[in-house]
């Protein structure tokens, strides 16, 4: 099967081209190369969110553009495999200092009205990735100067996905559509829930969380997202973005 895969991808990559999106190579939708020269983010940020990118970067803008818009899916593994190494780096620390281990791992979620229209949830689709990425490693764990053992839960993971647990029940206004941080504030709170609630506590009581999102702007989705996650008996949590 792996080899009739590699054949049907050959035979797709001919018909419909693949190319960087910043500097034309083919065979990947952002290569290596322009993502090693593209700018991290610098941008004040809470202390427990921490975006990879500075999203003012034209070749990111675009490409979370067209995974969240334009179906191109493919991005979210490119994404989730840097996200997945600052994941492992901040853990070695939290892990020692604040016993941050057997983590849930969380997308923001859409409202149900953006998820038909969309076809899919782009934080969803880097969770899945990033849950592929972590079968491969603890299949065959790179070298570390930690041991990530120390982190692993039961199943062996470092951490494990629920993305049916928190959840948007209504459409709000786009956050990107408003400019002022008061009125963003206002717009998304309250938008959150826990889904069925009684079942889903003692999933979350206790647990450390990591929330996963494209982007954080004023950090007021992943506020809101960490502040009923907490209400619910979350021990710590932090979050995680392609850009800020």
């Amino acid at each position: 099967m792996p080899f009739l895969n590699t054949i049907l991808n050959s035979i797709l990559n001919v018909i419909f081209p693949v190319n960087c999106i910043s500097c034309g190579i083919g065979g990947t939708d952002l290569c290596v190369k322009c993502l090693s020269e593209t700018p991290l983010a610098e941008r004040e940020t809470a202390k427990w969110i921490f975006p990879l990118y500075d999203y003012r970067h034209p070749p990111i803008k675009k490409a979370l553009w067209l995974l969240k818009y334009s179906g191109k899916k493919r991005l979210a593994r490119i994404f989730a495999e840097n996200i997945h190494g600052k994941i492992i780096e901040e853990l070695s620390e939290l892990s020692v200092m604040e016993n941050f281990n057997d983590a849930i791992l969380i997308p923001i979620p859409l409202s149900p009205k953006r998820h038909r229209e969309r076809g899919y949830n782009q934080a969803e689709l880097i969770c899945k990735e990033l849950i592929k990425i972590e079968k491969i490693n603890h299949l065959s764990p790179p070298s570390a100067p930690l041991s990530i053992s120390k982190w692993r839960g039961v199943g062996g993971e470092v951490f494990t996905l629920r993305s049916n647990i928190l959840i948007k029940p209504n459409e709000t206004e786009h956050q990107a559509r408003i400019k002022n941080r008061a009125e963003r504030l206002k717009n998304i709170v309250g938008s959150f829930s826990i889904k069925n609630y009684q079942q889903n506590e003692e999933m979350i009581k206790k647990r450390n969380i990591i929330l996963i999102d494209d982007i954080t702007t004023t950090g007021a989705t992943l506020s809101e997202a960490k502040k009923i996650l907490k209400k619910s008996g979350a021990r710590k949590v932090i979050a995680f973005t392609v850009a800020h």
